[in-house]
C-alpha cells in the first residue's frame, strides 16, 4: 500500500456550491444544517463571501448551513475521500483516506507536521476548500515539492460524439472520448464533483461514458499509465450533453373535493435541459375504461366539475417540452364526496346477565346500493358524569358489552358513518343489568338457654346481597334421624325466629338461607342443637310373661315400646320395680337396673300382690306407673315315666304309662311323641286316655316315646324315653319300573322289535334279605327272576302294548306288585326300495329310488366289477355314499365308462333295514375338448395351409377332425380324417368365408363323440398384383436375417377385445372431460 507516492494535492469539487456561514440561524424553513467533522492534525479552510479565508484546525466540527437543501462542495487532496453520514437526523461530512499504494521510487511522503498546500485549479477558485494538516500515519517522509510536468506524456481527450436518447424511459446520455493511446484512467467531472471510470487496457483509444444527464456540462481529464506507474494529468476537456424530454412527473395529489369536483395539483419534474411548455392531465371517467383527456396547459392545478358523487376517478400526467413528451406518471385514484348517513333507530335489548348486555340496531333509512357502514355504540354509566364513551365500533349490527356492573342501569345510543362522516346519534334508551344472586347468610345461632321444647335462631345478613336487597329468609330444620329430609319452619324479612313444639332431648339441625330479585342463595352452614331433656313419663302396668306359676313369678317389660309412655328427651338410666302385699301396705324394692324384666320368686300360691314400676333419666325419676295386682295360681303337673311299649304285629305297637302327680290341678290331657330316632320325636297322640296303639309301622325298625301330662296350669316336663323294636316282614312294593334302551344294558337285543327291557330299584327289604322278583306282563304265569335290577322280555308281539308289574320276594314271603308299566314294542324295520339311474354322464351317475315316507341310506362299491377282478371275493366292499332324506343322489368325481355296482337299505324309527341286491351302473365316454382357432397360412396364390392343434388319444380311442368351411349361413365340410393341417388349393376366397375345426372321438364300437367347434377365423383375401414384388422383398428380408411379417386377421374374440377397450377409452376421456370442464 506504500510502494508508490500520492499525487500532488488538488482541489476536486463535489457537489454544489457552499452556502454562507452566518445563513445558519435565518430561520428559513428550507435550510438544512451539515456538520463537517475535523479530525486531530487536520485543517478546514473556508473562503466566506467577501473573499475571506479561515482556517479552522481540528478536533471541531464545523456547522454549515445549505439554503436549498443541497450538500455544500468539499474539496479533500488526492488519496482522500468524503463520505456522508446521517446521526439523529443531522447529516455529517466525514474525511477519510483511501487505500493508496507506494513504490520506493517515488519521492516520501511528507512528515505529519508539515502541511503541503497546493492552489486550486484556476477554473475552481471560487469554490471553498478543505485541506488536512497532517497526513494519515502510514505517509512518514515529506512530500515533494511541486513539479512542473511538460507536455510530453500527456493527452488531451477529444469530444467526438454526444448524443441523447429521447423516448418515455428515463433519459439516458453518453459520449464517447477519443484517447491517443489505452490503459489510462479517466476523470470525469460533474458540477464540480469528480467520478473515476476505469478504461480497460488495450489498443483502442476511445471510450464511451454512459448514463449522463441530459443537458449538462461535464469535464474530463485523462493520464498515461504503464503498470504502476502513472503520469501526469492532461489538461481539462468540457462537454455538454443534449437535451431531453422531461421526466415523468410526479402523480397529482387532491387539494380539494366535493360531491361533483375535484381540484387537483402537481409539480413540474425535471425538464431535462428544454423548458416544459405544457401538461397533459387524463382520467377514467369513474368507469374503470381507457383514460380520456381533461386538461392541456401551462398551470399546474386544474378543477374537474360535473363529477358523480361517491365515484371513485383514476388520474395521470404528463409533461411535454421542446423535445417531446414524457412518459405518464403513476396512476392516482380518488373519490368525490357523498352524504353523511341519517341517524339510525335507538338500540334494543336483545339479552341480558349480571355482567353484560346484548344490543342489536337496524341500518338506517336513505341508503344507497355499494355503501358501507360503520356503527359506533356509546354507553354512558348513570352516576359516573363522564358522558357517553364509545364501546364498539364496527360494520356489525349486534354487540355484546361485557365487564359490566350487576344490576346498574346504563344509558345507549348509536351512530352510523361512511366515508364522508358521522350521522347524528340516536335517541338514548337506557337498559339494566339483572342482579346476581346473593350469598348465604351466616350459620344460625342461638339466643339465650336452651330450652326443652323451644329454640330461639338468629344468623346474619349474607355480606353480599347480589346487588339487590334481600326480601325473605327462609329458615329450614330437619332431625338427624329423620329420613324425610330438611322442614321450612320460617319464611319472612326477619334475621330471627323461636322454634316451638319441639321435643326434649332430640338433635335438631338448623339451616337459612334467603331470596331476592336476582334469586335464591346457597344454604348456610347447618347448626345442630339438642332440646333439654325432662325426666321420663310413667311407664305402663307390668304385664306377665307367660302364666304364673306356683312359687314364681316373671315379670318382663319394654319401656320404649310398651312399658314406657315417654323417656323425657335422655336414654333411662335404670328401672325400679316396687312390690307390696296390699294396695295401702309398704312398698319394698325387689329390683333396681337397666334390664327390661325380672322374676318374682318365693310367692305363697292362692295369695294376691300389688307391683309398681318407675324409670330415671338425667333428668330425675319418673312417676310410678298404674299398680298391677296379681293373685298366685296352681303349678303345672309332674312328669310322666316311661311308658309301656308291646308289640302286636310287625306294623303295630300298644303304649300305655302311668297318671302322674297334678300339683293342686286335674290332669285332664296327654301328649305322646313317637319317632324313628330319638332327636327327632313328633307329637302322634294328645288326648285324656293312658294308653295309644301306634300302627302303619315299618317292620324291623327302632322306635322311641315319650309322654307329657297337661292340667289347668299348664303342661308338664317330659318323662323319660321309651324303645322297641317290630319285627321283620315281607319286601315293600318295587318303584321305578321303567323300559330303557339298548344303550343302556351290558348285553344287546336280540330283535328290538320282539323284546323289552326292563330295569326297577330295588325295594325296602323289611329286615330279610331280597332273594328274587316276580314280573306279570299279560295272562300267563309270571316270570321269576333272580337278584337283579334288569331283565330283556323276549318273544314279543311287535308294534303291541304290555302291562307289566314286578314284586319282590325275601325270607319272609312275597311283597306287593309295583304299579302297572305300559310298554309298546317297536315295529318291524322297512323293506329297501328299488334304485334306478336316472342319468348318465362321464363322471356322474345321477340315482333315484322309490317315494316313501321313510328315509334312505344309500351305499356304493368302491371298485368296478367290469373291468377289474377279485379273486376269491364274491362282493365288493360297500362305502356309504349318502345318508337322508332325499329320493335322488348324484355321483360325482366318476371314471368314464366304468361299471359301478350300489345297494341301498331304509331306515325309520324301528331300525335299519336290509341291504338291497346290488344294482350294476356304468358311466358314459366324455368327447373331446373344444380346440383352438385353425391357422391359415396362404403358401401361394389361391393355395392355403390349414393347421390345428392335436388332440391325444382319449383312453386309447383314437381322435378325428372335422373342417368346415363356412360361406355365410351354408356350411361345407372339407376334411375328415386324423390329420391335423389340410392343405387347400385352387380356391378364390371370398371376404365372409371363415374356417373352423372340431376334435372327434372314435370309440371301439364304433360310435364317434364330437366335441363343440371352435372359433372360426376369416381366409386371408387374395395379394394385389404387387404381391411378387412383395414376397421378393420379403425373400430378400429373411435372407438378411429378419423374418418376413405375416398379416393375420383377428378374430371373432379379438374384435370384441377391442371394441370393448375402445369404449373404456372413450369412458376415460369423458370422464376427465366432466372432471376439468365442469367439477372444476
Amino acid at each position: 500500500m506504500t510502494d508508490q507516492p500520492h499525487p500532488p494535492l488538488e482541489a476536486t469539487p463535489m457537489l454544489s456550491e457552499v452556502p454562507l456561514v452566518q445563513h445558519m440561524l435565518n430561520g428559513d424553513s428550507m435550510q438544512q444544517m451539515i456538520l463537517v467533522q475535523v479530525n486531530p492534525g487536520e485543517t478546514f479552510t473556508i473562503r466566506t463571501e467577501d473573499g475571506q479565508v479561515r482556517c479552522i484546525t481540528g478536533p471541531a466540527h464545523v456547522p454549515m448551513v445549505s439554503p436549498n437543501g443541497t450538500m455544500p462542495p468539499i474539496y479533500v487532496p488526492p488519496g482522500y475521500m468524503s463520505q456522508v453520514v446521517e446521526e439523529n437526523g443531522v447529516r455529517k461530512v466525514m474525511v477519510l483516506p483511501q487505500t493508496t499504494e507506494f513504490h520506493p521510487s517515488m519521492p516520501p511522503p511528507p512528515p505529519l507536521h508539515v502541511p503541503q498546500y497546493l492552489p486550486p485549479h484556476p477554473a475552481m477558485l471560487h469554490q471553498h476548500h478543505m485541506y488536512p494538516r497532517e497526513m494519515p500515519p502510514h505517509f512518514m517522509h515529506q512530500l515533494p515539492p511541486p513539479q512542473m510536468y511538460s507536455e510530453q506524456g500527456e493527452c488531451l481527450p477529444l469530444i467526438q460524439d454526444v448524443q441523447c436518447a429521447r423516448n418515455l424511459s428515463p433519459v439516458v446520455s453518453q459520449c464517447s472520448i477519443a484517447m491517443t493511446d489505452s490503459g489510462y484512467p479517466v476523470l470525469l467531472s460533474l458540477s464540480s464533483s469528480l467520478m473515476t471510470f476505469s478504461s480497460h487496457r488495450g489498443l483502442e483509444t476511445t471510450f464511451t461514458v454512459e448514463d449522463l444527464r441530459p443537458a449538462t456540462a461535464y469535464y474530463i481529464k485523462v493520464c498515461a499509465s504503464c503498470g504502476s506507474v502513472k503520469g501526469p494529468s492532461s489538461e481539462v476537456a468540457d462537454f455538454t450533453t443534449m437535451c431531453a424530454p422531461p421526466e415523468a412527473p410526479a402523480p397529482p395529489r387532491v387539494i380539494l373535493h366535493s360531491k361533483s369536483t375535484l381540484v387537483l395539483q402537481w409539480k413540474a419534474p425535471n425538464d431535462n435541459g428544454s423548458k416544459i411548455t405544457g401538461y397533459l392531465l387524463e382520467f377514467d371517467e369513474g368507469k374503470q375504461s381507457a383514460f380520456k383527456e381533461v386538461y392541456f396547459g401551462h398551470a399546474k392545478q386544474y378543477k374537474i366539475v360535473k363529477l358523480t358523487p361517491s365515484t371513485n376517478y383514476a388520474f395521470r400526467i404528463a409533461a411535454k417540452n421542446d423535445i417531446g413528451m414524457s412518459a405518464f406518471s403513476e396512476v392516482m385514484t380518488c373519490c368525490t364526496a357523498g352524504s353523511a348517513p341519517q341517524p339510525p333507530a335507538p338500540p334494543r335489548l336483545s339479552a341480558s346477565g349480571v355482567s353484560w348486555l346484548t344490543l342489536e340496531w337496524n341500518i338506517p333509512g336513505g341508503l344507497t346500493a355499494g355503501d358501507t357502514l360503520t356503527y359506533t355504540l356509546e354507553m354512558e354509566e348513570e352516576g359516573t358524569g363522564y358522558g357517553f364513551k364509545p364501546k364498539y365500533n364496527g360494520e356489525e349490527l349486534s354487540c355484546t358489552l361485557k365487564g359490566l356492573r350487576r344490576s346498574t342501569s346504563y344509558r345507549f345510543r348509536v351512530l352510523a358513518a361512511n366515508a364522508e362522516g358521522r350521522s347524528q346519534p340516536s335517541v338514548p334508551v337506557e337498559f339494566s343489568t339483572t342482579p346476581d344472586k346473593p350469598g348465604a347468610p351466616g350459620r344460625p345461632a342461638l339466643r339465650g338457654r336452651v330450652q326443652p321444647r323451644c329454640l330461639h335462631t338468629v344468623w346474619d345478613a349474607p355480606k353480599d346481597d347480589g346487588g339487590s336487597p334481600v326480601t325473605q329468609y327462609v329458615l329450614e330444620m330437619g332431625q338427624n334421624h329423620n329420613d324425610n329430609g330438611w322442614e321450612v319452619v320460617y319464611s319472612g324479612p326477619l334475621r330471627e325466629h323461636v322454634c316451638d313444639s319441639l321435643k326434649p332431648g332430640t338433635w335438631y339441625n338448623l339451616r337459612v338461607y334467603c331470596q331476592s330479585a336476582g334469586g335464591q342463595s346457597q344454604a348456610s352452614e347447618s347448626l345442630t342443637v339438642q332440646t333439654a331433656p325432662v325426666p321420663p313419663g310413667p311407664c305402663q302396668a307390668l304385664q306377665l310373661a307367660g302364666k304364673a306359676r306356683t312359687k314364681r313369678k316373671e315379670l318382663p317389660f319394654n319401656p320404649a315400646v310398651a312399658l314406657l309412655a315417654w323417656d323425657g328427651g335422655a336414654p333411662v338410666s335404670q328401672y325400679i320395680v316396687e312390690m307390696s302385699d296390699s294396695t295401702q301396705g309398704p312398698h319394698r324394692t325387689f329390683y333396681q337396673g337397666l334390664e327390661t324384666d325380672c322374676s318374682a320368686c318365693q310367692l305363697v300360691p292362692g295369695h294376691k300382690y300389688c307391683f309398681w314400676v318407675k324409670a330415671a333419666n338425667q333428668a330425675g325419676w319418673g312417676p310410678l306407673s298404674e299398680m298391677y295386682e296379681f293373685s298366685t295360681a296352681p303349678g303345672p303337673p309332674e312328669p310322666c315315666g316311661p311308658p309301656q311299649l308291646a308289640v302286636k304285629t310287625p306294623t303295630c305297637v300298644l303304649a300305655s304309662w302311668e297318671i302322674p302327680a297334678c300339683n293342686g290341678a286335674e290332669v285332664f290331657e296327654f301328649r305322646m311323641e313317637w319317632g324313628a330316632a330319638e332327636g327327632t320325636l313328633t307329637l302322634t297322640y294328645c288326648g285324656p286316655a293312658p294308653g295309644y296303639e301306634a300302627r302303619n309301622l315299618l317292620p324291623a325298625t327302632a322306635y322311641y316315646c315319650r309322654v307329657q301330662a297337661v292340667n289347668s296350669v299348664g303342661a308338664g316336663p317330659f318323662g323319660d324315653v321309651a324303645m322297641v323294636t317290630t319285627p321283620p316282614s315281607v319286601p315293600a312294593a318295587v318303584r321305578s319300573v321303567a323300559v330303557v334302551g339298548e344303550d343302556a344294558l351290558a348285553e344287546s337285543l336280540a330283535g328290538p322289535a320282539s323284546c323289552l327291557a326292563l330295569r326297577w330299584e330295588e325295594p325296602c327289604s323289611h329286615g330279610a334279605e331280597i332273594i328274587g322278583y316276580n314280573i306279570d306282563f299279560g295272562e300267563q304265569v309270571p316270570i321269576s327272576v333272580g337278584k337283579t335290577n334288569h331283565y330283556i322280555l323276549e318273544n314279543l308281539q311287535p308294534d303291541t302294548t304290555y302291562r307289566v308289574r314286578v314284586q319282590a320276594i325275601n325270607g319272609i314271603g312275597v311283597g306287593p306288585f309295583s304299579a302297572s308299566l305300559k310298554a309298546r314294542t317297536r315295529p318291524l324295520p322297512p323293506e329297501p326300495p328299488t334304485l334306478e339311474c336316472a342319468a348318465a354322464g362321464p363322471q356322474s351317475l345321477k340315482l333315484k329310488w322309490g317315494d316313501g315316507p321313510s328315509r334312505g341310506q344309500l351305499s356304493g362299491a368302491t371298485h368296478p366289477s367290469s373291468f377289474v377282478n377279485h379273486p376269491g371275493i364274491d362282493c365288493p366292499r360297500l362305502v356309504c355314499i349318502y345318508s337322508g332324506p332325499c329320493h335322488t343322489f348324484k355321483v360325482q368325481r366318476l371314471s368314464e365308462a366304468t361299471v359301478y355296482q350300489f345297494s341301498i337299505q331304509a331306515h325309520n324309527e324301528a331300525g335299519v333295514g336290509p341291504l338291497s341286491p346290488l344294482y350294476s351302473f356304468s358311466t358314459s365316454r366324455s368327447p373331446p375338448p373344444q380346440l383352438k382357432a385353425p391357422r391359415v397360412d396362404q403358401l401361394e396364390s389361391n393355395h392355403y395351409e390349414v393347421t390345428w392343434e392335436a388332440l391325444q388319444s382319449m383312453r386309447g380311442d383314437p381322435i378325428v377332425y372335422t373342417l368346415q368351411l363356412q360361406r355365410g349361413r351354408e356350411l361345407e365340410q372339407l376334411y375328415r380324417g386324423p390329420a391335423s393341417s389340410y392343405k387347400w388349393h385352387g380356391v378364390v376366397p371370398v371376404c365372409d368365408w371363415r374356417l373352423r375345426v372340431c376334435a372327434g372321438r372314435r370309440c371301439p364300437d364304433g360310435v364317434e363323440l364330437w366335441g363343440p367347434y371352435s372359433p372360426s377365423i376369416a381366409l386371408p383375401g387374395p395379394e394385389p398384383p404387387a404381391a411378387s414384388e412383395s414376397v421378393a422383398g420379403s425373400r430378400a428380408t429373411s435372407r438378411d436375417g429378419v423374418a418376413p411379417r405375416k398379416d393375420r386377421a383377428i378374430t371373432d374374440e379379438q374384435f370384441a377385445l377391442l371394441l370393448l377397450l375402445g369404449f373404456a377409452i372413450v369412458a376415460i376421456l369423458f370422464a376427465v372431460l366432466i372432471q376439468y370442464f365442469v367439477i372444476k
